[in-house]
This record gives C-alpha cells, structure tokens and sequence, in this order.
C-alpha cells in the first residue's frame, strides 16, 4: 500500500465517487450463545432459499432478509457485474429481474473445514453485535461459486432469525474450468511422432506466438506488474490465450526500481498471489528487490507470457469485429501486430507520477528534484545535508527514514493530514484472525472479507480504528505534539476506508513517527508551497526552507490519464472515472466493465489484485465465450 496521492484534504474522497457512510449495527441476538445452533440454522435457511427456488418464489426469499438494512452482494454470481443491493424490496426486485429462479440452480453449506462451519460470530469488532456466519456454495446454470451468509436475530422475538448479508462470488465457468489437479496438462505427447518438439521448444515457441496456425493471444495485458501478473495467471488457467507487455527491463522492476529502501508494510499473510502463495519461511515484510525476484520466479514458473522492453506503438478498436489491432514494437527493434479480442490495463492502481508545478522549479541548484518514483535513495556520503520531502504518506516517511540514516538533515512538509497506524496495530488489529499466522486459508479469508457489502465494511473499520487509536494513543499524541497532524480517516473509517476512497492518505508507522516525535525529523505543516528558490522552498506564511535535495512523494494521477496517454483521447473519453465508490458501494469501474468494448483496469495492492483478478479473467472469458452480451 506504499502510495501517496495529491488529494489535499483529509476528509474528501475520489472527485466523483460517492460517500459510502457506516451502516447501524442490527441488534445482537437475544437468544444466549449456548442455546444457538448455527449449524441448523444454517441448514435451515439453505433449505428454504432452495425450496423457494423450486417453487419459483422469489418472494419467499427476500422475506428471509431482515426487514431493514439487508444485503445482497453478487460478483458475478446472478449479474455478470459487481453489484451490492440493499432492503428486502430491492433484493427481491434484483432477483426477479435477474431471473434467479432459472440462473441460481441450487444453494449448498460448505462445512468442509472447521474454518467453514457456521458460527456464532462476532461481528462487530467490540463483540456487541451477535450472530451468525456461515460459508455457501452454490451452482448456476453457468457456473459455480462460494460466499458468505451472516444471520441476525431480528427484534424482540427470541428465534426470529434473518438473513442480514449475503455475498454470492463467482469462481469457475461450467466446461471451462480452471486447469489445475484432475484438469492438469499432461505436459507431454507420447508416442511415435517424428518431429516431435520437447517442452522447451513449445514452450519458446508459445511465449513467441510462433507456432503454426498461431493467431496471436486473445488478451493484451498492459503492465507486468502484481496486476498483470495476477491477470494473465488467472486467464492462463482459463485457457485464454494471453500476453503481457512491459517497457521495463525486467520482470519485477516496478518494484526493484523503487525507492533503495522500501520494504512492503503489508504482511505475508495478505499478499499472497494466486497458485503460488509464498513460502512458510518468507520473511512477514516484503523487501522490494526480494518481491521483484519472486515475480520473475512466478512468471517462469506459471509459464506466462511476456514481452518486457516492449511498447504499444498503435491501437485500433474495430466496433464491428469486436477485436482490436495493435502494434507492438520489441527491443530488438521487431514490429509484431496482433488482434486480441480484450485488452487489460494494468500499469498500477495510481496513473502517471504527480509533479505539482510550481514556481522557480527550474532555477533549483540542489542535486535533486524529483518524484519519490525516481528517487534512487540518500547518499552515503551525505551527512551534514539538508533535505526536504514534500508529502506525509508511506513513501515519503520512508524516504525520511532514509535521509535520516544517512545523516541528513530532513525536513518533511505535511501540507493537510494523515491517517497513521502503529506496524503493531495493523497486525494485531486491522489484520488479526484473517490475515495472521495460523490463520484461515487465504482464499476465504477474502472471501469473508469482501463478503461485507462496502456500507458495513465502514462500520467494521470505524470501530476497529477505534480499537487502533487506543492502542497508538501515545504514538499519536507525540506526533500532534510535533506539529504532525493526524486524522481518523473518512468519516472515521480509518486506514483500509480511507485507502478504498482515496488510494493514500495514510502511513504504516515502521520507525518514522518515533523520529518525529524526538525531533529528528523536522515538519513543516500545513502550509503550501509558493515558490522553488535556488536552494530550498518558500511558504505562503513567507517561511523559507534550505534544502540540498527536494522530494515530492505527491502521488500519482488516475489510471485513467495513464489509459488517455497510451490509447488516445477516443478510449479516455469512453471508459469512466475510477476508484472510489459508486452509489451502490462497489468500486467505480475498476475490475468491470470500463465504458470501452473490449478494454478493462485492474490494479490495486497484492491482496485486491489476488482477488479482483479472478472476477477480471472470469468476466473476459466470458464474454470470449459468449455467455454474455
């Protein structure tokens, strides 16, 4: 989650995007933990949900949702969108039109591991709101799927138990199933063939599109990153024919090229990738150069295709082929043209780099004066120098962190606020039982996750960041002291609410907050800069700062601007706004369909990429398929 972002306001969130607010809580249950039999109450609710699907009564079920401030959330499931529904009224309205009788064939418990069978469960954090929880599995006339259902114990009536959320999450297409264990290749073609080509040959000549009769691949993925990897696994196991691009040098150097110090704040438990989650002795926090050389194994590994020091020279889409042409040139100087069907954009969750522009840039005499992207790391030798970073999210601490060690004299300028989590907390809070070690398979920890329709989400992180900020009341007390501002988050979320509404605007503390509560590092808060002088920055306060070097750990543009720079304005002004929440409480236009035929966006950290390339792969089959329009 290393980013920052030039939002300058603590409280605001992606220009566009709706203000999801924290749902109520239901009341607890009434009935003692002792006396609830999930297991019952689960198959019971299973049973009628099926009967009512026999019968063709949608009524029937909807009637099972509390009367207030139920949920459906279908991935895929019954939409072919990403769709979060809420009240009784408009869930049987979803159901009907979506023709859940004929689409939804059957509903199952999956009790299989002891992680899976029905609890009781707390569901908010401080353990005041009970009920029950419990894994589905369920099929449908062209797929199958799992989810979660949470149980509430509605009014006063003992027994009176209703469905509060349920959350219905594609995974497989019926006869295109993921090709692992029983539908693994056979890797090999025995017999009396002559000519017969060994694996490293087809393999080559896979990776080239050069066989016989090759057409080129299906899926176009731009970007060679956590999102393109993940995509083009995803659609390699689907079947689709695919190949990734990348201008870098080598697979893995998005990462590898970073700032020298960076180190993943996210722990191992949440960034596992799919098919190859990483292995019991990896260490909890990432390095940078560690996570570049696992791509490079997980690409070879996987046997994915891509084409690095390579570029998209031209795009064409052909509205009624439904296809599009491109060029692509190579770094041996080779014009290769393709027709894939789909193209995937996955050149990182943020866009291109944010540079302010502000005055006297250009008459700096420092050694450096760029974007923390291209920052190569403090000198060894530059003790007794001045240094200023401007921004107050991950990069830029660490970038402080660095300086300091180096013996720099830093000086970080927080212009509005941010939203800081102890490394402690973040684990044993914001992270605990899902993400930890022992915890559940990864798989339904996500999807226990992302079972919680966005407004209860909120809820839930309103009340953990509760929880952190006691346990960091003295950290965060020190850095107000220090002149550094601190916030909640929107409406209070948060870290993970905050970074699903703005993409940034906060800091995983690993060291920095303790040097700036010890002086340090120096903050200059809350003011803009007006001027870049010959050797520092000036201030609207009329303050100014000496500076050797000068960062702007500013963040970046929408990936959308990235899409307008590789495609044109014709795709920009056809694909819609992302990031942020729509009115619905689903991520905008992301991971679905972006407004183009044929184009979709996929990005965001290990976790969201592990999942949402799925729902990205499964929707490009589909429509590869003709199981939708």
């Amino acid at each position: 989650m290393a980013v920052d972002t030039p939002t300058p306001s603590a409280e605001r969130v992606v220009p566009g995007s709706a203000r999801v607010p924290p749902c109520p809580w239901p009341a607890t249950a009434t009935t003692p933990d002792a006396e609830i039999d999930a297991p019952a109450l689960a198959r019971g609710v299973i049973d009628q949900i099926n009967a009512a699907l026999r019968d063709n009564n949608i009524k029937l079920i909807a009637d099972l949702f509390t009367e207030k401030n139920a949920y459906w959330r279908d991935h895929l499931a019954l939409s072919w969108d990403l769709r979060t529904i809420k009240g009784r009224d408009e869930i049987q309205q979803f159901l009907t039109e979506n023709d859940a009788s004929k689409k939804l064939v059957k509903v199952e418990l999956d009790d299989s591991s002891d992680w899976r069978k029905p609890q009781v469960a707390n569901f908010a954090p401080a353990g005041e709101v009970k009920g029950v929880g419990f894994y589905v599995k369920f099929e449908t006339a062209q797929g199958r799927g799992r989810g979660v259902v949470r149980l509430v114990e509605e009014g006063k009536k003992k027994g009176n138990w209703r469905i509060w959320a349920f959350f219905a999450t594609l995974e497989e297409l019926k006869g295109f199933e993921e090709q692992l264990k029983d539908k693994r290749a056979a890797g090999v073609t025995h017999g009396g063939m002559p000519g017969r080509k060994n694996w490293e040959e087809r393999r080559r000549e896979a990776a080239e599109f050069a066989a016989e009769g090759d057409k080129g691949p299906e899926v176009l993925v731009i970007g060679a990153g956590q999102s393109g990897l993940t995509a083009s696994a995803r659609l390699k196991m689907l079947g689709v024919s695919t190949l990734m691009i990348d201008t870098n040098k080598a697979v893995g150097d998005n990462w590898r090229k970073r700032y020298h110090q960076l180190v993943l704040h996210d722990p191992v438990w949440y960034d596992h990738m799919p098919y190859m989650p990483f292995p019991d002795f990896w260490p909890i926090f990432t390095p940078k150069d560690k996570l570049a050389e696992w791509f490079e194994i997980y690409v070879k590994s996987l046997e994915l295709n891509v084409w690095m020091e390579s570029q998209l020279l031209s795009s064409s889409w052909d509205e009624e082929k439904k296809e599009w042409t491109v060029t692509i040139k190579r770094s041996n100087g080779e014009l290769r043209t393709f027709h894939p069907k789909h193209i995937i954009q996955c050149t990182g969750h943020s866009g291109k780099k944010y540079l302010p522009q502000i005055k006297g840039m250009e008459a700096f005499k420092g050694d450096l004066l760029c974007h923390s992207a291209d920052f190569p790391g403090a000198k060894v030798e530059g003790k007794g120098k001045k240094a200023i970073v401007v921004g107050a999210c991950n990069s830029s601490h660490d970038i402080c962190q660095d300086y300091y060690e180096k013996g720099y004299e830093v000086v970080m300028v927080q212009r509005s606020s941010t939203c800081v989590v102890s490394n402690k907390a973040a684990l044993k809070v914001l992270m605990a039982v899902l993400y930890e070690e022992g915890g559940p398979p990864v798989e339904d920890s996500d999807i226990w996750l992302w079972g919680w329709p966005s407004e209860i989400m909120k809820s839930l992180q309103v009340d953990l960041a509760k929880i952190q900020r006691n346990m960091d009341k003295d950290l965060l007390e020190g850095l107000e002291k220090a002149g550094f501002k601190t916030d909640k988050g929107v409406d209070e979320g948060g870290l993970f609410a905050k970074y699903l509404q703005r993409g940034g605007g906060y800091y995983i503390d690993v060291g920095m907050s303790q040097l700036i509560i010890d002086g340090k590092v120096k903050v200059k808060q809350g003011q803009e800069i007006v001027e870049v002088l010959d050797k520092g920055l000036k201030f609207a306060d009329g303050t100014e700062i000496e500076a050797d070097e000068i960062i702007f750990a500013t963040g970046y543009e929408n990936m959308r601007g990235t899409a307008k720079s590789i495609f044109g304005d014709e795709l920009y002004e056809r694909t819609n706004d992302i990031w942020g929440w729509d009115e619905e409480g689903e991520m905008r236009t992301i991971w679905k369909g972006s407004g183009h035929p044929g184009f979709w966006f996929h990005g965001g950290n290990l976790a969201l990429t592990r999942y949402y390339s799925r729902i990205v792969a499964l929707q490009v089959k589909g429509k590869l398929e003709g199981l939708y329009v």
